[in-house]
């Protein structure tokens, strides 16, 4: 038994079975033949996996949603990727798509989609005659491109405030999911893909007391500067 466990390690057991009937089932001594075969152990789930993610899950805490909702910023930063990028452009085309349907009322409501054309009339907006041409107007503006074909007069006060409600949504806007994506990027999440730990643990004596060591080894060249180890210990 000692040479199988050599042989295998630690991951297979050792059982003791005879051939009975239709299959194998376990025999104690004196009980006829018996021979040894190896079944994998059955892994327990760990703690923590070696790259550091606890594998402990909350439940039943009550009102979970309005707690996630709290502190959204937070909340947007430890999302998925694929989910910070759709709700990245969702949120941009949604707030494009209603300034310019803003542009467009006002446009409709003092009737220049009919007299764009008309040669002694001043629009509230140069040149927008339709909802495209009112979505490239606020494109246009907000992306500051100006290209000057399309501008505002100051026959409307209407359009002056809407711009300036314009302008203070795009710096919010901006504000926050720049600044969610720019702290998502930093994180260093896959900096532990290059930090290798000993596959066992052993107690050793070291400095006259029994210590618990492992080893920690950087794949890269790069120092780490400040780095902090947190260890858990399971008592049974």
């Amino acid at each position: 038994m000692s040479a199988l466990r050599r042989k295998f390690g630690d991951d297979y057991q050792v059982v003791t079975t005879s051939s009975s009937g239709s299959g194998l089932q376990p025999q104690g001594p004196g009980q006829g033949p018996q021979q040894q075969q190896l079944v994998p152990k059955k892994k327990r789930q760990r703690f923590v996996d070696k790259n550091g993610r606890c594998n402990v899950q909350h439940g039943n805490l009550g009102s979970e949603t309005s707690r996630y909702l709290s502190d959204l910023f937070t909340t947007l930063v430890d999302l998925k990727w694929r989910w910070n990028l759709f709700i990245f452009i969702l949120t941009y085309t949604v707030a494009w798509l209603f300034m310019a349907s803003m542009w467009w009322v006002i446009a409709y409501t003092r009737g220049d989609l009919n007299k764009a054309h008309v040669g002694n009339y001043t629009p509230c907006v140069a040149n927008v005659y339709n909802f495209p041409s009112a979505f490239l107007f606020f494109i246009e503006t907000e992306a500051t491109i100006g290209y000057g074909y399309r501008y505002i007069t100051d026959k409307c006060p209407e359009g002056i405030i809407l711009f300036l409600f314009q302008s203070i949504l795009g710096s919010i806007v901006d504000a926050f999911l720049i600044g969610c994506m720019f702290i998502k990027m930093s994180q260093p999440k896959k900096r532990a893909e290059t930090l290798m730990f000993s596959e066992h643990a052993v107690i050793s004596m070291r400095d006259g007391k029994l210590t618990l060591m492992f080893r920690v080894g950087n794949l890269r060249n790069s120092h780490m500067v400040s780095a902090q180890i947190r260890c858990k210990l399971l008592k049974g």
